[in-house]
């Protein structure tokens, strides 16, 4: 269990690796970046925070990429059709705004939701405020409830 948190947590590069791989995570890309994040907080523990900090920040950056795309994915479709319409199955999400991106976090549907919100062209910054605080909440009791089922650090 050892080598395989320290293979998890790329101790000679940690908090840049757990922010490229949040970042990676969170596009559409299929990665979790949870083991990178809990390797590196079990062999660093004095981490924590700066561990939580940065998967939030890159996870965040991350889904701002996907939001982009969507927006661009949108605008390459509406000149391909020659008019803008919008499909019946995303109103639902229109409903909610900017708060849906709050779910962001969900694994399976959390990711292609920063696109859509892109392609529905909601407000970037209120959405990447809400996928801020729902990544953020996400790491943070994650890691919490994993650091509680596996207490102790690994030691060197």
């Amino acid at each position: 269990m050892n080598h395989l948190m320290d293979v998890l947590a790329l101790p000679q590069f940690g908090l840049s690796t757990v922010f490229v791989v949040s970042f990676i995570s969170a596009t559409l890309l299929p990665l979790g970046s949870e083991p990178a994040v809990f390797g590196l907080i079990k062999i660093n523990p004095e981490l924590f925070w700066p561990a939580v900090l940065v998967a939030t920040a890159g996870n965040t950056l991350g889904g701002a990429l996907s939001w982009w795309m969507g927006l661009g994915a949108h605008k390459a479709v509406d000149k391909a059709r020659g008019f803008h319409k919008e499909p019946r199955a995303l109103k639902w999400l229109e409903r909610f705004g900017p708060k849906a991106c709050l779910l962001s976090w969900l694994p399976v549907v959390g990711d292609p939701l920063c696109a859509v919100a892109g392609w529905l062209k909601l407000p970037f910054w209120p959405c990447l405020a809400y996928m801020a605080v729902g990544k953020f909440a996400r790491y943070l009791v994650m890691t919490a409830g994993l650091l509680y089922l596996w207490p102790g650090a690994v030691a060197h």
